[in-house]
């Protein structure tokens, strides 16, 4: 009895320091443990937990950690409609918000109006539940009815209260915008092989708030901040002061937010946050004005996506102007040669920016852009900025004209352009380090084999001592091979080994495409392995008959057979069939349903509960065809947050479109 006292009294000290130093690193940004640290108090709770499990309980940091494996989210239904906002990058247009809600309120007898200035972070909606203070549910913002029930996940997000700081009877509802902080991003990022990356912390979020393994969501360290509070007592309350109690609840509020009387207030808050943003530890897009008087929301209404009581106001795209020092040549895995500007450091969007790819010849041609040149960068939402043009009048006359290399970079092979083709390639596939570099991070990557422990640069030593020269060889290394290379143990060995080993057991779809036959992408390599259950059948497929399987054309189906024309290819089957890969396709799946039968479906703009590569397969396994471009021939687009180009051309040429709900629906 003793015992179990002790172990409670420790269980709570440890719950309330690990819940204490979760808020100063999440909430407050002031930790004073390292990770080191914390997780060693994080093992002790977990250890007696174990111990007492009895003494387990439903608001534990413990709780935080993950484990369940969710085959998939279960739909439910807001309480209120989540609604998105409207944009605008106009200050004009912020003062038509302004004098717009000044209008509609005059008419309700009010003669002035306070507004809240809060900073847009860029991040994914979510809706909280909180029973007798108790968090109950978590959900996405979906299609702003229903959402799908992620409280598996939000669970282990440490800036989410388990439990509120205050007492609140009853049922509560919190929303706010989960996101990554820039440090746990870079990190993450850095565990993971470059091809693999995410390309901004947004969307390392979203996907990673769709996965189905809690444990991993764990690891990715999310944080949480609230910006809207409902089922308090008095709904009178205003806006700011219901910041004000999220806080004393135990949530972020960004802590930058600001009450504005007169509209000037809005301009000048909007431009000291343009500049003073990129010294934040989190990514933030714009500001967003709310009304403060709550109480007038509902009367001042919505459209039919967004509420008419506040508005987004997001920064336009950073520039800078910096000088081209030289242009250097980056061979990728099919020998395509890629200019990279390298730049005179200049800070742009908060960070230092010294490198921009150039895309290729005809786009340096376009810009007219010389190395000494003085250029215009750009960066808008992009982790890599872009050269968009050159100052010309700043031209120096030491100004030198950008030569096209005659020869690889990489292995001194003479260079060769296709007619009709923009790039440059270098045609020594079997022997040019870069090509073969390349090959095997594509072979490794998650959309391929999925080799987790097969980044750079072990790819790059595998190859450099030459134990490497093509996929296949990859199934021969032995441990004591891999032990020796710098930064490799036994420990690291074994991974790989053992990821190696386990990459077998992948689908022969996935196999079609990790081979990196030129052209042929996942949707490709789908409709092969439905038109040809076996490498052996597609390697003496014809052009004519390859260009009958839909979404293959003429020069698909040449650069399969000259694929399979080389005379190393034989061999690098040879080797995969030696390390007990299965090089044809198991039993065919049954058809779902023929909701899609004979449709050619395009997506455009981010889709809120599926990502791209789901929603495809859901159409395929339906009968239907999933396209990149429209025409006349395109049965249906589903569009959804933020579409591009391609939605205006379906709607000219009369093109069915679909909102996420109605494609669901559809399914």
């Amino acid at each position: 009895m003793t015992d179990i006292i002790h172990a409670a009294e420790r269980i709570a000290q440890l719950r309330k320091e690990i819940e204490h130093h979760n808020s100063l690193y999440y909430v407050e940004a002031k930790p004073q443990l390292s990770d080191y640290e914390f997780d060693k108090l994080l093992e002790q709770l977990i250890a007696l937990e174990r111990q007492f499990p009895d003494l387990v309980t439903p608001d534990s940091p413990s709780q935080r950690v993950g484990g369940a494996i969710t085959k998939e989210f279960v739909t439910v239904i807001h309480r209120e409609p989540m609604l998105s906002l409207s944009n605008t990058y106009s200050l004009g247009e912020v003062e038509e918000f302004y004098n717009r809600v000044k209008k509609l309120l005059a008419l309700e007898g009010v003669d002035e109006q306070e507004m809240v200035a809060e900073l847009k972070f860029d991040g994914v909606a979510i809706s909280l539940l909180y029973n007798d203070g108790l968090l109950v549910r978590g959900a996405t913002r979906g299609d702003g009815i229903h959402g799908d029930d992620i409280t598996v996940n939000i669970r282990t997000i440490p800036a989410v209260p388990l439990k509120l700081r205050c007492v609140a009877d009853g049922e509560i509802e919190v929303r706010g915008e989960v996101f990554m902080r820039k440090e746990d991003f870079e990190q993450l990022n850095e565990s993971r092989p470059e091809e693999e990356r995410f390309a901004n912390p947004r969307n390392a979020t979203a996907g990673t708030l769709k996965l189905q393994d809690s444990a991993e969501v764990a690891r990715r360290r999310m944080s949480f901040v609230a910006y809207y509070l409902k089922g308090i007592r008095d709904e009178s309350t205003s806006h700011f002061s219901r910041l004000e109690i999220l806080e004393k609840l135990g949530f972020s509020t960004g802590n930058h937010y600001q009450l504005c009387l007169k509209l000037n207030d809005i301009s000048d808050f909007i431009a000291e946050w343009s500049e003073k943003r990129w010294k934040l530890p989190y990514e933030t897009d714009g500001v967003v004005l709310k009304l403060n008087a709550v109480t007038f929301w509902d009367k001042l209404g919505a459209t039919a996506k967004s509420p008419r009581w506040a508005i987004a106001y997001k920064y336009p795209a950073q520039q800078a102007q910096t000088v081209l020092l030289d242009v250097i040549f980056q061979v990728g895995r099919l020998g395509t040669i890629t200019p990279v500007a390298e730049l005179e450091p200049v800070l742009l969007a908060g960070s230092i920016v010294s490198r921009s790819t150039l895309h290729n010849f005809d786009e340096i041609e376009r810009l007219g852009i010389m190395i000494h040149d003085w250029v215009v960068i750009e960066k808008s939402g992009e982790v890599i900025p872009k050269v968009i043009s050159v100052v010309l009048e700043e031209r120096p006359l030491g100004a030198v004209s950008i030569v096209v290399p005659s020869h690889c970079p990489e292995c001194g092979t003479p260079l060769q352009k296709p007619e009709a083709e923009v790039s440059y390639y270098c045609t020594n596939e079997e022997e040019c380090p870069a090509q073969i570099r390349g090959r095997l991070l594509h072979f490794a990557s998650r959309n391929a084999m999925d080799i987790k422990s097969l980044g750079k640069a072990l790819v790059d030593q595998l190859v450099a001592t030459k134990l490497v020269k093509d996929v296949g060889d990859l199934y021969f290394l032995q441990e004591p091979q891999l032990e020796k290379l710098e930064r490799m143990g036994r420990k690291s060995a074994q991974n790989l080994v053992r990821a190696l080993d386990e990459s077998r057991t992948k689908s022969y779809e996935r196999l079609l495409y990790a081979l990196g036959i030129r052209h042929v992408g996942r949707a490709t390599a789908r409709e092969l392995s439905q038109a040809y259950h076996s490498l052996e059948m597609l390697s003496h497929a014809s052009e004519e008959e390859l260009s009958t399987v839909p979404d293959i054309g003429p020069v698909v189906a040449h650069s399969i057979c000259d694929y399979f024309a080389k005379p190393s290819v034989p061999l690098l089957l040879e080797k995969l069939r030696d390390a007990r890969f299965s090089l044809c396709a198991s039993e065919s799946t049954t058809q779902v349903n023929r909701n899609f039968e004979g449709l050619t479906v395009l997506f455009t703009g981010s889709l809120d509960r599926y990502d791209r590569q789901t929603a495809s397969e859901l159409i395929i396994e339906r009968g239907g065809r999933v396209v990149n471009s429209v025409s006349k021939k395109t049965g249906l687009v589903v569009a959804g947050h933020d579409p591009g180009s391609k939605l205006d051309k379906a709607l000219k040429l009369g093109v069915r479109v679909l909102s996420e709900e109605e494609f669901e629906a559809m399914l």
